[in-house]
């Protein structure tokens, strides 16, 4: 990849449900090793971004370049069409995702819910998916909670596990929708540490988030939406300290 092609493109892309615009025309690059946060009030559209990054949602249109591969569509005729679910699963494996809500299967002890996907997704030996699952609790501090079930975690151990399993498809870039927003707030800082170091390892990450503290302190850019478009982005300092737009002031005003 040249320096100059960024990681991720999202290329005019809009999205609606029925006669409600979500997202109108977003367009927005991000560089391998870049930690862009996304912040703004609530319906203004971040997590709808967010989940057609993946093809969790299917852009109305517009597009997502991955490394330069475009995800969920290929040309056809002259057209843009939908991928097969086969190829589509297997773009996915590039673009890990952690929810608000953990999504853990709740039969499955923690190492198989990292192990679950390698194995049967990518096809990988057991004992190799096995050995990354283990280093990977181990990196999210979890060592000794392999054997445990997600009702047996806390909310907060709970995420950290999501983040293993995202982490165990080694994806090129991490999403992150409102990961603390289910959390009690004596958890939410243990999940905010693990996602300060995989930043500091120098993973690309995408991030809607509430947590302005962790904008400010990790985010190599900031990016405030409202009414389905990105009003303004810049560094934290420009967005949170000296905002230009009056939309973003009056947000800000609300929630520092």
């Amino acid at each position: 990849m040249s320096e100059q092609m960024p990681l991720l493109r999202i290329q005019n892309v809009r999205k609606s449900f029925g006669a409600l615009e979500v997202l109108k025309d977003i367009s927005i690059d991000i560089t391998a090793g870049e930690v862009v946060c996304i912040v703004g009030p609530s319906g203004s559209g971040k997590s709808t971004l967010l989940r057609c990054v993946n093809f969790l949602e299917q852009p109305s249109g517009g597009e997502i370049l991955l490394d330069g591969r475009r995800i969920g569509l290929k040309e056809h005729k002259g057209k843009l069409v939908a991928v097969s679910s086969r190829v589509l699963a297997r773009q996915r494996t590039s673009v890990g995702m952690v929810f608000q809500n953990f999504h853990l299967f709740p039969h499955f002890t923690v190492l198989q819910n990292i192990v679950e996907a390698p194995v049967r997704v990518r096809r990988e030996p057991h004992d190799v998916a096995l050995a990354r699952a283990k280093a990977l609790l181990a990196r999210v501090n979890l060592s000794e909670k392999g054997d445990h079930y997600p009702r047996q975690l806390s909310g907060g151990q709970q995420q950290r596990v999501a983040i293993a399993r995202a982490l165990a498809m080694e994806p090129q870039m991490l999403l992150f929708d409102e990961p603390t927003s289910a959390l009690d707030p004596e958890t939410v800082g243990e999940v905010l540490e693990v996602m300060r170091q995989i930043a500091r390892d120098g993973t690309t990450m995408m991030v809607v988030t509430h947590e302005m503290g962790f904008a400010r302190d990790v985010a190599h850019r900031v990016v405030f939406m409202d009414g389905g478009v990105i009003v303004e982005q810049g560094t934290p300092q420009a967005v949170l300290e000296t905002p230009s737009h009056e939309r973003t002031k009056r947000f800000l005003a609300r929630v520092l």
